[in-house]
């Protein structure tokens, strides 16, 4: 079978089978199709090792708008996205590679970067509370650091999503998966400030109230979007004169890092930011490393006095 006839047939089984998100499909669309780009519409079982490893020389030389080549990170969703394809190939009796010959590289261990105390307080004075801009703006600050939510999680609430009475809400994250936020009082507080000061009947909880798509054709404001948010966060940390990268995923960081500060534990922290392998809550071991220091200082090192 022709690779491009068998990757439409599994694009579709990805959203009717597995009812994959949206994003995952065109990102595994995407990463196939640099495949049909550098060997062509070739036999499936014409995609073999020495096939595989010159494709990855060609990713790893690959150019993008913003860098001269692909980090390995990026080189290794091509690579999983390819694995994905070959066991789909497997099920349906398609001759194939076997996708465990298919390693990926091996990665630096992301560094978390996260906000301390005094950064996260400076950080949400900046906001000019006196506009609705500004409420709006710091009530995304208090949410993205009182719950984790992943800044796509964030655009997507309505109204009617969030329960600031209980300070409780689901939210459907990453793999369609549901999981339980919780709100601080004080995060809830300024969304009620927020709402308080709304009056339209848009069902967004965060909308654009600038540009000229801020309403959209039934004249409701629009909801805002992943890239405002992260300017917004960006500048506000600018303006707070915190010198490290800020975006809204090291909120996320700051939140899992703060439940870890406050005696959490690693399986409790994972389910919170709805990762679906600890392992990836493993970066937050930057935290435990200190208590370990700490107990062994309180049960070991202190027999020699």
């Amino acid at each position: 079978m022709r690779f491009a006839k068998a990757k439409t047939d599994f694009i579709e089984y990805l959203e009717i089978e597995q009812n994959r998100s949206q994003k995952t499909i065109a990102n595994y669309d995407h990463y196939l199709t640099r495949l049909i780009d550098f060997a062509g519409d070739i036999n499936v079982e014409g995609i073999n090792s020495e096939l595989i490893r010159k494709w990855r020389l060609w990713l790893n030389r690959l150019g993008t708008n913003t860098s001269d080549e692909l980090n390995p990170a990026t080189i290794n969703y091509h690579l999983i996205a390819l694995r994905s394809f070959l066991k789909f190939c497997a099920k349906r009796d398609i001759v194939a590679l076997n996708p465990a010959k298919i390693e990926l590289a091996r990665t630096k261990r992301k560094q978390v970067t996260f906000l301390n105390e005094e950064e996260l307080e400076t950080l949400f004075a900046q906001p000019k509370i006196n506009t609705i801009v500004g409420l709006r703006d710091r009530a995304i600050l208090e949410l993205l650091f009182a719950s984790g939510l992943r800044v796509s999680e964030l655009v997507g609430l309505n109204r009617d999503h969030i329960n600031l009475k209980r300070r409780e809400f689901m939210v459907r994250g990453k793999g369609e998966k549901d999981r339980l936020v919780f709100v601080s009082e004080e995060a809830a507080e300024w969304i009620n400030q927020y709402l308080s000061k709304r009056t339209d009947n848009t069902k967004p909880l965060f909308i654009r109230y600038s540009g000229t798509k801020k309403v959209d054709l039934s004249g409701n404001y629009s909801r805002l979007t992943v890239r405002s948010v992260q300017r917004l966060v960006a500048r506000y940390a600018l303006m707070a004169g915190i010198t490290k990268h800020v975006s809204p995923h090291t909120m996320r960081h700051s939140f899992g890092t703060d439940l870890l500060m406050n005696g959490a534990d690693l399986r409790t922290v994972q389910v919170m930011l709805g990762h679906s392998n600890i392992a990836t809550t493993q970066i937050y071991t930057h935290i435990t490393d200190p208590h370990l220091k700490k107990a062994y200082e309180q049960y070991h090192d202190s027999k020699k006095n």
